[in-house]
């Protein structure tokens, strides 16, 4: 039988604007921008991958993913699309870091892997279907009186759970979930989103002024460069710790895990470079009992049905955070994962992800 080899990889750029801005502590997001990677085979099999990169978190942004993206296809024309540890092997050779981009081939190399064995991606992946997914709806930050009358639309459209972007200002955060408990009642969960927005001491204040109003975990409360201060801050919340963005990839989990520094961490594929770094540290989450968060930058439903397939892959994956596609003004894709009532998303079933980018969204980069 003739190997199966990667004979050509195109790349295209998606540029969505959003239906409002989403205001984050580290600035407010108008569109969404990511890299589409189309990547062909000597079998015909075609994979799809997409990566949303984001400057302030990963340090990449569209324009230098497709740079690196030309880099990677001089050394994966002509190699086996299935040996995708090898793969993410030769992409790490080529050059440090640069996970999002890295996660979009990543992505369209396991398409093709699971299509070549006629398997849905959970599937190839060892997952189930038999396992409930519901996604949270977030809130920006802003005023008190705007995030109270965004959070009670979000309750009214039957979602079980909103997520809260703060960390501008302890003080006032305080303020602004007071004002959503006012408007959506206490019996809700929140889960709140600081994006490294406090001071240490700050974050201790405010996570344990937020005691009584029902929040399920607070992700990333200080600066990522700060992490070994995590440890104290946990100790001295009410309030579980969620690493995020001081939670890249395997090696970052390690240090966490060691450190006792967070209770749960959240997952996001263009922080680990790929599915391929995901599952080692939903091993390692596995073997430390520490629940996971799969969560998104601003990608398409393309991605967002590849991390749907990878929600289904453990027990330990318990929340889901893949609202920002229904934040879109467009929706570029064909197939992929489908958001029923009251947050509750189906995954494909036919082999690989289920998903491609439909033909008038195709711009060539």
């Amino acid at each position: 039988m003739q190997a199966l080899t990667i004979t050509k990889i195109d790349f295209y750029k998606l540029f969505i604007p959003l239906k409002e801005p989403f205001v984050i502590s580290l600035g407010p997001l108008y569109n969404a921008e990511s890299v589409v990677v189309r990547m062909e085979t000597s079998a015909g099999i075609t994979g799809w991958g997409e990566c949303s990169p984001f400057m302030s978190i990963n340090g990449e942004s569209a324009d230098t993913g497709l740079v690196v993206g030309r880099y990677f296809e001089q050394v994966l024309l002509g190699k086996d699309p299935l040996d995708i540890g090898e793969r993410v092997a030769d992409m790490d050779r080529v050059i440090y870091a640069n996970h999002s981009i890295k996660s979009a081939f990543d992505m369209a190399l396991y398409d093709i892997a699971a299509r070549h064995a006629g398997q849905p991606l959970y599937r190839f992946l060892g997952g189930s279907p038999h396992k409930e997914i519901v996604t949270d709806y977030t809130v920006s930050v802003g005023t008190p009186e705007k995030m109270a009358a965004d959070a009670l639309k979000i309750q009214e459209a039957g979602f079980p759970v909103i997520k809260v972007k703060i960390g501008k200002g302890g003080a006032q955060d305080v303020e602004r979930i007071k004002a959503i408990r006012q408007a959506v009642g206490n019996e809700i969960p929140l889960r709140v989103d600081a994006n490294q927005g406090w001071q240490v001491a700050e974050a201790i204040e405010t996570l344990q002024a937020l005691a009584p109003f029902n929040i399920q975990h607070c992700e990333e409360p200080i600066a990522r460069r700060a992490f070994m201060e995590l440890p104290a801050i946990r100790t001295q919340s009410p309030i579980p710790i969620m690493a995020d963005e001081t939670c890249g990839d395997q090696y970052d989990l390690k240090r966490l895990l060691a450190l006792g520094a967070c209770d749960r961490i959240n997952i996001k594929l263009g922080k680990s470079g790929g599915i391929y770094n995901a599952l080692q540290m939903i091993r390692l989450a596995e073997a430390a009992h520490v629940e996971i968060q799969l969560g998104a930058f601003l990608e398409s439903r393309l991605a967002m049905t590849a991390f749907a397939h990878l929600a289904l892959c453990s027990p330990n994956i318990v929340y889901f955070d893949f609202d920002t596609a229904l934040m879109f003004s467009q929706d570029p894709v064909e197939g992929g994962i489908q958001y029923e009532k009251n947050g509750r998303i189906t995954v494909p079933d036919q082999p690989g992800i289920g998903a491609a980018i439909a033909p008038g969204f195709l711009i060539p980069a």
